[in-house]
Formats: C-alpha cells, sequence, structure tokens
C-alpha cells in the first residue's frame, strides 16, 4: 500500500507543517487499540455497583451481610465505608458518592462490590438487600416546582445567583434588553419540545483503579477531564490531590458524557479498601443509567419584525429538566439563554430560562448543550416568520444576520470573526441533486431494506437552518490549559499535556503545534496524566483546539528561549495559557457585568434534502450540504470529519433518538430500543470550510466540533415540514406525527 498522502497547512504566516495520519487511525479501524475496557493489571478484582429500582425512594436499610459471605467476595461497600466527604459534583457538590438516606434516580448506586470474577461481582451485588420506601416521583418538570424539594441544604451561590424562592430550582435565568413589549406588524409563535438523547457512545464506562500501597490510588480511565476527575474523587477518599492520580485510558467517544464521574471514585474505594486493583466495566443497560443525557426541553416562542422583515421581538421561555443531579446545568441553561434568538440582530428580547430537579435521569453536558435546544425552536420560528411574511426563508436570514459589531442577547458587543451571512451563502449555493427517478432499489427508498413503500407516497423536501455557539467556557469561569515540553540533548521532545483526547483529534493538533515550533517531528506525546502535568481543563466547549494549540506554542517557545539563554540541552518547561477573560451575567437582567460573557463564536448553516412517506410515516435524509466557520482549519479533513459526525447525532436526534421514561424509570436503555443512525441512515455530507481565522485565538483557530450537532436537527425537521406540510414542533419526529394519528 502506498503512503498516506500529507497536506501542508498554514498555522501562521511564513510557517508550514505537514498534516501526518492520525496515529490512533490503524489500530481503531483494525480493532487493536487499548480502551479503558481493555486494561488489565495482576492480582485484579471486579468491581460491580448495586443499583436503585426505584426513581424516588427512601432507603430503609442496607444488608450486606449475604453478599460478603459469597465465595470469591472480598468487599461490599456502602455510604458509611466513604472515608471522606460524602458528596461530590461537577459544577457543586449536589450528589452522594454513594445513596445516603434516599434514592433519587433510577439506577443510582447505593452499594459497590469488588470480587475475584465478574460474574461473583455480579452475583454478590445482586445479593445485597435494600429496603426501600418508594416516594412520588417528580416526573413531570412542569409540576417540579410545585413538589416538595429533592435537595435541601445545597449550595445556592451560583453564578451570583440568589436562593430561588420556588424548590428544585438548578438555575433560574433572565436575559432581558430593549422592549419587551416592542409591537411588530406580524407575530408568529409556537410551542416546541426536545427529547431527551444519549450520547450512545462507542466504549461503556470502564477504568482501573490501582492502590499504590502508600496510602495513595493510579486511576486510569476513560474520562474528558482528568484534573477535575481527581479534584472531586480525593476529598471523598479523605485524601490529599496528589495521592490521586488521574491517567487517561483509550476513550471510545465521550460527546459530554464522561465529564461526570462514572467509575472513578467507586473502583478507588475498592481498590484502597481490598489493596488490590480492581476494574469496573458498565454494560450497556448500565450504561445508560452511568452517565448524564442531554437535557429534554419545552421551549415557547413569539417573534415580532416589520413587514420589511426586520426583526423587532424575541420572547422566549425555556424551560429545561436537569434531572436529580446538576452537573452542568447552570451552564446548560444559560447557553439555551443567550443563543435562544439564533445568530440575528434583534434590539428587543425577553428570554426566560428554567432548569429544574426531577427524579428523571440526570442531565448535563452533550454535544452543542442547550444552543441544540435553542436552535431547534428558533430557526422553526424564522420559517414561520417568512411564511408568514411571504419572504424566502434564507433572504430572511440574511436580512437579520449577527456579524461582528452587532450587540448579542446579553448586551456583548461582537468582536472577533463570525461570518454569518457568508456562511448562509456558501450553505445556499451548495447544488442539491437531482430527484432520484422511480422504481429505484428499496434501500434508497424510505424504510430502507424493509420495502415497506415503493415509492408511490414519497414527497421530497428542502430545508435550511442556521446555529451559532460558544467557543470555551464563559461567565468568568477561570478557562485555561496546561502543557509540558521537555527538550532532549539530541533534538527530539516529549510533551505532556491532560487535553484528553476523546476521538476529536486533539493529539494530532498538540503534535502538529509542537512539531512547527520546535521545527522537528521528533515528537513524542506522553499519555495524559495528573502526575505530570496541570490541568488542561476538559475536552468539552469546542474548546480543546483552541486551548491545547495556545498552551502548547507558549510552552515551546519557552522552551526553545530558556535553552538559548542557558546553553543547557536538556530543557523542562511547563506553562498556563489562558484566552480572554470572561464576565458573569447579571443576576436580574441576564446582561454580561463586564466586555464580554463569552470568549468567541462559531456559526453553521445547512441545506438538506429529504424523502417522505406521508402515507407511512417514513423518512430518508438524501444528502446534507453544509457551510461552517472554522476559523482557520489545521486539518481540514479531520474538520471535515467532525461536521460529519456531529451531523450524525443531529439526525439521530431528529429522527430516532429519545430516552423513553416512565415515572422516571427508563424503559429502553439498550441499542436494540434506542435507536441510533447507522451508516444506511447517513446520507452524503457535503462541507464547505468558511475560513475567517479568530483574531485571539492560537493560528487563528477555533472548535468545529459542535455547531453541526446544533444545527442539523433543526435543518432536517424543516426539510421534513417542507414535504408533509405539518408543522412537526417536536424531536424526534415520530412516524404517527407525519401522518397525523
Amino acid at each position: 500500500m502506498s503512503a498516506p498522502a500529507r497536506t501542508t497547512r498554514t498555522l501562521r504566516k511564513g510557517h508550514a507543517t505537514p498534516i501526518k495520519l492520525r496515529q490512533d487511525a490503524i489500530p481503531k479501524v483494525t480493532g487493536k487499540f487499548a480502551y479503558s475496557s481493555d486494561l488489565q493489571a495482576a492480582d485484579m478484582l471486579w468491581g460491580q455497583t448495586v443499583r436503585s429500582p426505584h426513581a424516588h425512594a427512601r432507603i430503609l436499610e442496607i444488608d450486606v451481610s449475604e453478599a460478603l459471605r459469597m465465595r470469591g467476595v472480598h468487599a461490599v461497600l456502602t455510604h458509611e465505608d466513604v472515608p471522606g466527604k460524602k458528596l461530590y459534583g461537577l459544577e457543586f457538590p449536589d450528589q452522594p458518592v454513594l445513596a445516603i438516606d434516599q434514592v433519587r434516580y433510577f439506577g443510582e448506586a447505593v452499594a459497590i462490590v469488588a470480587a475475584e470474577e465478574p460474574e461473583q461481582a455480579r452475583r454478590a451485588a445482586a445479593a445485597v438487600q435494600v429496603g426501600y420506601e418508594p416516594l412520588e416521583p417528580i416526573s413531570d418538570p412542569e409540576r417540579a416546582t410545585e413538589m416538595e424539594p429533592l435537595h435541601v441544604d445545597w449550595p445556592v451561590e451560583r453564578h451570583g445567583d440568589s436562593e430561588h424562592p420556588q424548590p428544585n430550582v438548578v438555575r433560574a435565568l433572565t436575559i432581558r434588553r430593549g422592549d419587551p413589549d416592542a409591537a411588530g406588524d406580524v407575530a408568529v409563535s409556537g410551542y416546541y419540545e426536545i427529547g431527551q438523547q444519549d450520547q450512545a457512545f462507542l466504549g461503556p464506562e470502564s477504568g482501573i483503579a490501582i492502590p499504590d500501597g502508600e496510602g495513595g490510588v493510579d486511576i486510569h480511565v476513560a474520562t474528558q477531564w482528568l484534573h477535575v476527575d481527581r479534584d472531586q474523587i480525593a476529598p471523598c477518599l479523605g485524601l490529599q490531590p496528589e495521592q490521586v492520580r488521574i491517567h487517561l485510558a483509550g476513550v471510545g467517544g465521550a460527546f459530554g458524557g464522561r465529564e461526570d464521574l462514572s467509575i472513578q471514585a467507586h473502583a478507588a474505594l475498592l481498590a484502597l479498601r481490598t489493596s488490590r486493583p480492581v476494574k469496573m466495566v458498565y454494560s450497556r443497560e448500565e450504561s445508560f443509567v452511568g452517565h448524564i443525557h442531554r437535557h429534554p426541553a419545552q421551549i415557547w416562542a413569539e417573534h415580532r419584525a416589520t413587514r420589511a422583515g426586520k426583526l423587532v421581538l424575541v420572547k422566549m421561555r425555556i424551560l429545561l429538566d436537569g434531572g436529580a443531579y446538576a452537573s452542568s446545568s447552570t451552564a446548560v441553561i444559560s447557553n439555551a439563554c443567550s443563543f435562544a434568538p439564533g445568530p440575528y440582530a434583534v434590539d428587543n428580547l425577553l428570554i426566560d430560562g428554567l432548569c429544574v430537579y426531577t427524579n428523571n435521569p440526570p442531565c448535563g453536558a452533550m454535544r452543542g448543550f442547550g444552543a441544540v435546544q435553542a436552535c431547534f425552536a428558533g430557526e422553526a420560528q424564522m420559517d414561520k416568520l417568512a411564511a408568514e411574511l411571504g419572504i424566502d426563508p434564507i433572504e430572511l436570514r440574511l436580512l437579520n444576520a449577527l456579524e461582528p459589531g452587532g450587540v448579542l442577547p446579553t448586551g456583548q458587543v461582537l468582536t472577533g470573526s463570525l461570518p454569518t451571512k457568508d456562511v448562509i451563502r456558501r450553505a445556499a449555493a451548495l447544488p442539491v441533486p437531482e430527484p432520484e427517478e422511480l422504481p429505484r432499489e428499496a434501500i434508497r427508498l424510505p424504510g430502507g431494506a424493509g420495502n415497506t413503500t415503493r415509492g408511490e407516497g414519497v414527497r421530497r423536501g428542502v430545508g435550511f437552518a442556521v446555529g451559532f455557539k460558544n467557543v470555551c467556557y464563559s461567565e468568568g469561569f477561570d478557562d485555561y490549559c496546561t502543557a509540558r515540553v521537555r527538550l532532549r540533548e539530541d533534538g527530539g521532545a516529549h510533551v505532556y499535556c491532560a487535553a484528553a483526547e476523546v476521538g476529536q483529534g486533539v493529539s494530532e493538533v498538540i503534535l502538529q503545534v509542537a512539531r512547527l515550533e520546535l521545527g522537528t517531528d521528533d515528537i513524542v506525546l506522553e499519555v495524559g496524566s495528573t502526575a505530570d502535568v496541570g490541568s488542561s481543563g476538559s475536552s468539552s466547549a469546542s474548546r480543546m483546539t483552541w486551548m491545547a494549540a495556545g498552551a502548547v506554542q507558549l510552552a515551546c517557545q519557552a522552551a526553545l528561549e530558556e535553552r538559548r539563554q542557558t546553553g543547557v540541552g536538556e530543557v523542562d518547561v511547563e506553562r498556563v495559557y489562558r484566552h480572554p477573560e470572561t464576565s458573569p451575567l447579571d443576576s436580574e437582567t441576564g446582561q454580561v457585568l463586564g466586555e464580554r460573557s463569552h470568549v468567541a463564536f462559531a456559526v453553521a448553516a445547512m441545506r438538506v434534502v429529504v424523502e417522505v412517506d406521508v402515507e407511512l410515516g417514513l423518512t430518508r435524509v438524501v444528502w446534507i450540504g453544509t457551510a461552517q466557520d472554522v476559523g482557520h482549519a489545521l486539518n481540514p479533513q479531520a474538520v471535515e470529519g467532525q461536521i460529519e459526525g456531529g451531523t450524525a447525532q443531529g439526525l439521530g436526534l431528529a429522527l430516532m433518538e429519545e430516552i423513553q421514561t416512565k415515572d422516571g424509570v427508563i424503559l429502553n436503555p439498550n441499542f436494540t430500543d434506542y435507536l441510533i443512525p447507522t451508516f444506511l441512515d447517513m446520507p452524503p455530507v457535503v462541507s464547505e470550510l468558511v475560513e475567517v481565522p479568530e483574531p485571539d485565538a492560537p493560528y487563528g483557530v477555533k472548535g468545529v466540533g459542535e455547531p453541526p450537532t446544533v444545527v442539523s436537527t433543526a435543518a432536517i425537521v424543516a426539510a421534513l415540514r417542507d414535504a408533509t406540510g405539518r408543522e412537526l414542533t417536536r424531536a424526534p419526529v415520530r412516524p404517527d406525527d407525519i401522518v397525523g394519528l
């Protein structure tokens, strides 16, 4: 086989570096890549979790005696065995390591077991006797503020918020600017719902904890944020941070679902209790309750405009179901409100956002968090408005497009790059494929190989949508990334960075930057570990390319400068990169208290062609064309891969993906009943990369993974509306929504 072609990309004026084949490409394709579930250690035990069968119940007693007597069992632990703090949490500590006096969601961890073999651990877990008194679950988020509080004595000082007068409020946010009663010539309104989506990553939660014999522990795990894992785990174990070392193991996808803890604290507790390594691997069913999901949303919207199509007022009320624990819900509701109007200029806004606790599965970060839900509603409203005005939907979007110099809903003046009009025009200009003639192969009809339609009732539809989202963390969060570079005397170098490689390709970005700055290909990227380098932050929020590139660039330049000044061949330096400072939002008005609440933004536009059998409710996405603002694409092929992957997840939310619950209990925790797109569901995706470098970012880069997910659900459902003539105000769209049952 001939060697793969290399593409040279300019990182900054006068410098270029070749793009090489990803180091993990061949191992992943051939099945040789070592994921966290493949880890082994001598003399290791297997861990298993005892989980609640109830969404809400009081714990009356836990009897572990029978389980402890079983063959091969070395430990059975409950909350009483947690040596340090009993609570943890991504934003603030509201979640118990193991349930204490009650369970708040179906599948919550109540006890953990360690045994010689996996089957022994499973049997011992089944033998743990837990007495429950079932309580009425809060399953309807609209009723949550009228119910008894799920949490008491929990922190309320978040983002400058004061304690909310109603119970079960994670965060309430109002963004108010201009006149909330401003009149327009035309008004349209709507109510929209978005279901709960799972990240559905390839590898379920897994990892191994190894005691060091001195009271500390090494945890090898698939995660998105090594140092925050450590900072949550160490207090629960009663240890100092340096005694808990988190090492990045092979990650089989993440998409936000690995930001929160899963096996980390449990495996460590068992390992320290037994003085032996403990491995834990979730089943697929367990994974559905072992991580957070995308927030289901209910959105009420009203748009007012002049007869010429200029937006006058946008009003929205957004309700998010946060589930039993907060996770990153405070940031998600903020994003949903901040991006509710879409990338459009409008002087008058009233956005009311509320995220509540319920006894439904916990929700948190998922690709595009908050912006996905807002885009679905906002873009449906723009299409409604275009129809009411008799204006072409694309022209309406161009007329109102937000660009640099414009003002965001939070009052922030938009600086940097955001080529909204160019992105819209380039997406709209992509040539749509001609309709295929009938008859044709069943696989190329709605319903696929099932051959339930021959094409008689099939209609074609074309949809268009635009969406945008922030890049990096916001609202005053101390967002930084650390990199360490060790130069060897022979001219090579080792780079240390705790940026989690979750499949997005940040490892290749780090290597590409290091090769450029150091002028050599002899670069070794060490495995991310809290033991070797400071925090890099999370692989989320479209931040990692920007932040890691900045940190590695600083560290490389500092290492070369130290060698030049000292003349020493062996140099070891660590540097921290921070992006421009952000500020919180005013708790009363939602207006930014400083120069900016968000660092930068990326916009995408998408055009979609679908076919729908309107008599059977079957759908087929025929073609997707998209243009995306990518700043400066360090690796265009990787960018296109991110666009295709993000589009696939948006397609899943549009057509098939939804966690079904009844009274908080998940009814479809498997890939037989929870459907995700396959290759046969994905159409050709044509991508236009719009490169306008971001002035504040290293090399002008932007994160690219989230905008395609933000916009694709809205665009696909818009195409379904065009084909069917139905409003289709809920995602995912079900067959009976189309046929009107």
